[in-house]
């Protein structure tokens, strides 16, 4: 069995870093940018790559899903995402499933959004996801996401750096690829839109807080080693933001 990507002790340091139940940057804030202009009331919505529990929280609770369906591939993270959906009394409205990677385990038109925040780029092979994602949409249904790709398929060294010090296995990649893959499946209304002029400023933001008070109170659960252990990950990051290589964005494309 491989080793979890996001033991305790990482989802720890994540949630200090990003808020309560998220392992991704920006927080609640974040996942209303990505569904900004799409009304999810009483509306069935698969999140790939739930995480801690904290975007499916928000899907439900503040955009008003009518059932989430999350899941991951990880236990511990799964974990911590039913804690987190029961403390809220959410379990008749959320919920969680592991899965394994490869085909989605749902029947053909099951959901009307298909979610996910920096989770799939975990998935290298974009035109199969786009194809499962098709599959499991009803007609008129999204695809709303956001994920991590990068601004040229040649990886320079720095990046690889970068990737290397992550230790994730990233599959990253450009927006042409992702816009190829959504458009091979028929999706319409396809929108692309960078999030890097905002990550590589908030990045520095982050920087400085697990420098501060937030790395204060995550030592105390994680150790100070890992805390500099991830400060020294997030300043590999940041160069290769400001090169416009590592590009986080917003995805959006409908099934006709």
């Amino acid at each position: 069995m491989s080793e979890d990507h996001y033991p305790p002790r990482m989802i720890a340091m994540l949630e200090a870093v990003w808020g309560e139940g998220f392992l991704s940057p920006g927080g609640e804030g974040e996942v209303a940018r990505v569904l900004e202009g799409h009304d999810l009331t009483a509306k069935s919505v698969l999140d790939i790559g739930c995480g801690a529990g904290g975007i499916d929280v928000a899907l439900a609770t503040t955009h008003g899903a009518g059932y989430v369906t999350g899941i991951d591939v990880e236990d511990p993270v799964l974990t911590r995402a039913r804690a987190l959906v029961a403390a809220k009394g959410l379990t008749d409205r959320i919920g969680l499933v592991k899965v394994a990677p490869g085909p989605l385990p749902f029947p053909p038109g099951t959901f009307d959004v298909v979610f996910s925040k920096d989770s799939i780029v975990h998935i290298p092979d974009k035109h199969a996801l786009m194809a499962e994602v098709a599959r499991v949409l009803k007609p008129g249904g999204w695809f709303l996401a956001s994920d991590w790709l990068i601004g040229t398929d040649v990886i320079s060294p720095l990046m690889a750096d970068y990737i290397a010090a992550e230790g994730l296995d990233f599959g990253m990649a450009t927006p042409a690829r992702y816009r190829d893959a959504m458009a091979a499946q028929g999706f319409t209304d396809i929108r692309i839109t960078s999030r890097n002029a905002w990550y590589r400023e908030e990045a520095r933001a982050e920087v400085a807080r697990m420098k501060g008070e937030v790395g204060v109170r995550a030592a105390a659960a994680v150790g100070q080693d890992f805390v500099n252990q991830n400060i020294a990950i997030w300043e590999r990051m940041i160069p290769v933001l400001e090169t416009g290589e590592h590009c986080p964005t917003h995805l959006a494309g409908r099934k006709p």
